[in-house]
Order: structure tokens, then C-alpha cells, then sequence
């Protein structure tokens, strides 16, 4: 059989980390046995959706390089993969489950309900629909329940779940699972008014869609009981499940905004590679089974299985998604990135600098940062002539005879010809071997006056993108 999975995300909100990473492993796993990739919209629950969310889900994933083999696209005609455009399908599916036997008509209002928890959580039962006592056709009868749909009575259309059997499926991450009937709700499949709940349409178009493997987060285990019932409800054959591990926060609580960003849009804004995210989220509850950190998407392609997905959950590291942008950063052409630092060299206020001389900069200080927008403000004394000087800096490394050995060494400076790294350390080096001190002691003195800074790229490689000329200014006026 063709592996055919699908990403089935809700518009009730932005494209979540985590949802992310769920829509990669499908991704991978198709990719990796030459399968299909669906992008279903799951938008049933209707009093939840934000205006927007549909699109920005769709461009974050497609920014990610997650492309879909079937499905909607940003601008594109959504047709049969938007579930509010196929309410009359899962309502058809919804009566013929009440036709065979394995759903039901239930009248209960919201407050009989609400009665009905408080009873069971007095008695300290966990809170489930009891049909035995509540109004629903087995209570009812024949005669009353059609009277009620007759008179047009607010009614849903609950799963009749066997409750003395056990309800059993293999899960590709877990493995075997049981669940006891009595413990499985009789849940809600058409709601009072006609929409169907997450459960129903979800087995009906995961059916007609032919899905062979249904990979989710862990959270949707829980409700794997009631699927397994409605496929045998069907007569279905029933995919593969693999439930994957949440995405925890470094205190291993359930990933939130309280640590860090965990919408896709945010990673996307601080600057970080859709590679490099791509490439660390992967690792978050999968591993490869080797040392290696650093994974093309063909890579992780090639390499992705079901078997190696972990069963705990997986703490988000934020410093390690950081050093891993970092690599990204280094592993790619300066004259590529020049072009996403240009906007963030303006917005900071500088006048038109040449790409190739901003490419000179990143390729100079990009073993130092790990986002290549940092360039602006860690080298912003290579766009401007205007050196602002760390005191604490200066005071640890300007002794006595430093001005009277830094004007001669600039003197010297003023006769090279070849200005580069190799001709400054040489010249340098010369210097410090004549004056009897060590080139050290002449390096913090250059990279105050030159740059103002601690940190920073080597002096010499400083020195040579800087130009001779402006060294020398900054020389003589620092020195005056």
C-alpha cells in the first residue's frame, strides 16, 4: 500500500511550534517511503477561529519547506480539504451510524448535563455521559424520540460506545494499547446544530482520503478509543497511529509562551533559518541514532522513521536552537545574507552601504553571532567612523607607556603598503620584538581605539576590512 499521511491543523489560532514539528514527521515519513502528504483544514469548531490563522499556517509551513502533495495553498481554491465545506458529507455519515446502531440521539440541555458531572463527581466518578439516566432514545423510547425530532427539538448524536468490551490498537511509537470500555465517553458526533465534532469528521476524511498512517501529538491519544470504535462502527479499516511526544518547556512543563516564542511567526521574526528550525525541531523527540547534529531536509528525509520517534516528551532548548542557527549562519554565503542585513542596516539609521562590503563584514564576524541581523549592532563600528569606547575595557589594558608605544606603532602603520592581515601581523610582531614587549600587550590597546569593544573579530582581519585609511584616522584620533 502507497503511504499516504496528512497534516490536519485547526485555524483556531497561529502556526505552533509544536505543530510545526507534527507536520515534519509526516512530511519526512512520507517523503521517506515516496508517499503523499495531505494538508487537511480541520475547522468544526467554529466559535474558536481567528481571522487569518488558515493563511499564516499555510505560508509558515511552506516557509518551513514543508510542501504539501495535496491540499490547500496560500491564494489557492481550498475545495475539498477545508472541513466546513463538507458538513453535509459528515452528517450523512452521522445518520448512518444512528441507522446501524452505533450512534445515538441524546435531548439532555446543558444544565442536565452540568447536573449530571456534579452528581458523578460527588459520587467520585470521572465526569461521562450516562446514557441510562439522561435524555436520550434508549431512555426516551421510540415514540418520544421521534416526537422530539418531529417537534424540531435541540438534539446531538452521540457514539454508543460498548462499554464491557476493551478497546484495542497498536501505536508505531507506543506500541500496544488498551482501554477499558467503560472507560471511553459516548462523545458527541453531530452537534445540535447539524456541525460535526473533531471525532466524526476527522475518521470520515482520514477514510475517504485513504490516510495510511495517522501521525499526532500525544495529546490526541486519549481520543484514539473513540476513532478505533467509529472505524469499526464503519466496517474500516482502521491507519496506523503514532502518537509523538509533546514539546516541553525546560522546566518540562507543556510548552508555552511563559519561556520563550512558540508560534512558527516568531522564530521566523528573530531571524533564525527555516533550515536551521527545521533541522533543530526534527531533533525534538527523534533521534537518528548517530552523534550528528546538523541535517539537510533531504538528510533528514533519508534518515527519518517511525521507530527512532521517542515516548517521552522532548525539552525545547532555546540555546541550543540558537548555536544551531549559528552553524547555519557560518555554513552559508556572505553575499547571500548580505541582502537580509541591508533592511536592518537602514532601519538602524546608516546610509546605503555596498553589499559586497557588508558580505566582507558577516564573513569577518559571523563565527561570533548567531543570528546575521547581529551584524548591525556587533559590528556597528565597521558601518560607522564613530568609535564609542568601553571604559572598563580601556582602563584594564591602557597602561603607562601604552599611547607613547601606540603612536609609534602607528607610524609604522603609516608606511605599509600591502594593507592585510598577513603584512599587519608581521609589522606588528616586528614592533613588539623591537620595543621588547609582547604582542599582546599591543592588541587590546588597537582593538579600543579601533573598534571600543571587548569582543570582536580578530584585530588584523578588523584592520584589513576597515582599510587602511580609516585605521589610520581612528589611530591619531584616538591617540590625540
Amino acid at each position: 500500500m502507497s503511504v499516504r499521511v496528512r497534516f490536519a491543523p485547526s485555524p483556531t489560532g497561529f502556526l505552533h511550534i509544536g505543530s510545526l514539528r507534527t507536520a515534519l514527521y509526516n512530511y519526512l515519513f512520507a517523503k521517506h517511503h515516496g508517499g503523499v502528504c495531505v494538508l487537511r483544514i480541520e475547522d468544526t469548531d467554529r466559535t474558536r477561529l481567528v481571522e487569518g490563522a488558515m493563511e499564516e499556517q499555510i505560508e509558515s509551513l511552506r516557509w518551513a519547506g514543508v510542501v504539501f502533495d495535496e491540499g490547500p495553498h496560500v491564494g489557492g481554491n481550498y475545495g475539498p480539504y477545508v472541513q466546513s465545506e463538507r458538513f453535509d458529507l459528515y452528517r450523512t455519515y452521522g445518520m448512518q451510524l444512528v441507522a446501524s446502531g452505533h450512534a445515538y440521539y441524546a435531548f439532555d440541555t446543558s444544565e442536565e448535563l452540568d447536573a449530571m458531572r456534579v452528581r458523578q463527581q460527588a459520587a467520585g466518578i470521572a465526569p461521562r455521559y450516562d446514557r441510562t439516566t439522561m435524555r436520550n432514545q434508549y431512555t426516551l423510547g421510540e415514540h418520544e424520540t421521534e416526537r422530539l425530532l418531529q417537534s424540531n427539538a435541540d438534539h446531538v448524536i452521540r457514539l454508543k460506545v460498548p462499554h464491557t468490551s476493551e478497546v484495542r490498537f497498536h501505536d508505531a511509537v507506543r506500541g500496544e494499547v488498551t482501554v477499558q470500555g467503560r472507560e471511553v465517553d459516548d462523545q458527541i458526533l453531530l452537534k445540535s446544530d447539524g456541525f460535526p465534532t473533531y471525532h466524526l469528521a476527522n475518521v470520515v476524511d482520514d477514510h475517504l482520503m485513504e490516510i495510511t498512517h495517522v501521525i499526532r501529538a500525544e495529546e490526541w491519544l486519549p481520543s484514539t478509543p473513540k476513532h478505533i470504535l467509529l472505524y469499526e462502527a464503519f466496517g474500516w479499516t482502521p491507519p496506523t497511529f503514532a502518537h509523538v511526544p509533546l514539546l516541553l518547556n525546560p522546566d518540562r512543563t507543556k510548552m508555552s509562551k511563559r519561556h520563550g516564542d512558540v508560534m512558527v511567526r516568531d522564530f521566523r521574526k528573530k531571524g533564525y533559518f527555516p533550515d536551521a528550525l527545521v533541522n533543530f525541531v526534527s531533533l525534538c523527540g527523534w533521534n537518528p541514532g548517530t552523534d550528528r547534529e546538523v541535517y539537510s531536509m533531504p538528510d533528514l528525509i533519508e534518515h527519518f522513521t517511525l521507530e527512532r520517534v521517542n515516548k517521552a516528551g522532548a525539552v525545547f532548548d532555546y540555546k541550543k536552537l540558537d548555536w544551531m542557527n549559528g552553524e547555519y549562519l557560518r555554513a552559508k554565503d556572505p553575499q547571500d545574507l548580505a541582502a537580509m542585513v541591508l533592511p536592518a542596516l537602514q532601519e538602524a539609521g546608516y546610509a546605503y552601504i555596498e553589499p559586497d562590503y557588508v558580505a566582507r563584514v558577516i564573513g569577518l564576524v559571523r563565527e561570533r553571532i548567531h543570528f546575521v541581523q547581529d551584524v548591525v549592532t556587533f559590528a556597528d563600528y565597521i558601518f560607522t567612523d564613530v568609535v564609542n569606547v568601553d571604559d572598563e575595557y580601556r582602563a584594564k589594558h591602557w597602561k603607562p607607556d601604552t599611547s607613547e608605544l601606540l603612536r609609534a606603532l602607528t607610524e609604522r602603520y603609516a608606511s605599509i603598503e600591502q594593507w592585510d592581515h598577513t603584512t599587519l601581523n608581521d609589522v606588528t610582531a616586528a614592533f613588539a620584538t623591537e620595543h621588547n614587549v609582547k604582542t599582546g600587550a599591543l592588541m587590546h590597546p588597537l582593538r579600543v581605539v579601533l573598534t571600543g569593544k571587548q569582543v570582536g573579530a580578530g584585530v588584523y582581519d578588523t584592520m584589513e576590512v576597515l582599510g587602511k585609511e580609516r585605521c589610520m584616522t581612528r589611530l591619531r584620533n584616538g591617540l590625540a
